[in-house]
């Protein structure tokens, strides 16, 4: 099979988002397509930012999943999309400050995710790839690594909110991950903060820690080692701020691609970050084809 080249390969899982208590502000009970993989793809065709994605969805629910790739033109690998058994799915309650608590993550058909011929072969044509770090997609980027897959290739990788991490595993999956992002939902003082530096300047690499309204940490140990701190200026949270990680990422990676300057992209981050507390979902309304249309900002 012949598969054309790619600029960035974006791999992990697209999951179900499932509503459990909307806090009075999200309807309780909705069942959309979700996860970080699918957002900042959304995020990423606005931008006009060559990818194609590498993910599974469950063969019993994922048609939700895949009307929103086809619906969006999300370039994917079709034949290789469906697997037998459920998608992944995660558990969402919305609070009364308006943030998302997201528990219970059910992997599915990531629990045993193994990359095919076809998805290595198109790794091997990108330059660039960047995973979400749930356990299936940690433990087949290892495996990648560990086979000589990667060695060609740019990874940034997205670390969620440390929950899957220690230091010491941080340090493990920096050795073949280029550019991490972190949310970090702790005190700034926390000892793994600390440690998130340490590990950016040993194995130089570009670690980028964001704290929510407080501020964006940047430890850089690619050349000289530097660690920078960003100021965020809060804005009114109008929707939620469920997907503002994901904007940020989105937003950060596509400018840092572009510019390879660190403050610019920074700033296009909180950006796209400020952007998603507009929506009470991930994504705007008009995003999902079961709710009604909104307006839709533009990158």
């Amino acid at each position: 099979m012949f598969l054309p080249a790619t600029e960035t390969v974006l791999f992990g899982t697209i999951s179900l988002d499932r509503y459990l208590d909307g806090g009075g502000v999200v309807p309780t009970g909705d069942v959309l397509p979700g996860g970080g993989i699918l957002n900042m793809a959304w995020h990423w065709r606005r931008a006009r930012r060559p990818f194609t994605v590498v993910t599974r969805i469950g063969a019993v629910d994922g048609a939700s999943i895949r009307g929103f790739l086809e619906r969006h033109g999300i370039p994917h690998l079709a034949h290789e999309l469906v697997a037998p058994g459920p998608s992944s799915s995660i558990d969402i309650t919305i609070q009364p400050d308006r943030q998302p608590w997201m528990d219970n993550f059910v992997p599915g058909v990531w629990d045993d995710l193994l990359t095919t011929a076809a998805e290595r072969e198109l790794i091997a044509r990108a330059r660039r790839l960047h995973s979400v770090l749930v356990e299936g997609a940690i433990a087949e980027l290892a495996r990648l690594a560990a086979d000589g897959g990667l060695a060609h290739v740019s990874v940034s990788a997205d670390f969620l909110g440390f929950r899957h991490y220690t230091v010491d595993r941080l340090a493990e999956t920096m050795a073949h991950v280029d550019v991490g992002c972190i949310g970090w939902p702790g005190p700034e003082d926390a000892p793994e903060v600390e440690g998130m530096r340490t590990v950016a300047f040993e194995r130089r690499r570009l670690l980028v820690v964001t704290m929510g309204a407080r501020a964006v940490r940047v430890f850089d140990g690619r050349t000289e080692p530097t660690d920078r701190r960003f100021p965020v200026t809060p804005v009114a949270v109008e929707g939620t701020t469920l997907g503002c990680g994901d904007a940020f990422i989105a937003w950060f990676l596509d400018e840092l691609w572009r510019s390879d300057d660190v403050a610019r992209a920074v700033a296009a981050g909180q950006e796209g970050g400020a952007l998603a507390t507009r929506w009470l979902r991930p994504l705007p309304d008009e995003a999902y084809a079961t709710l009604a249309p909104a307006p839709l900002p533009t990158n």
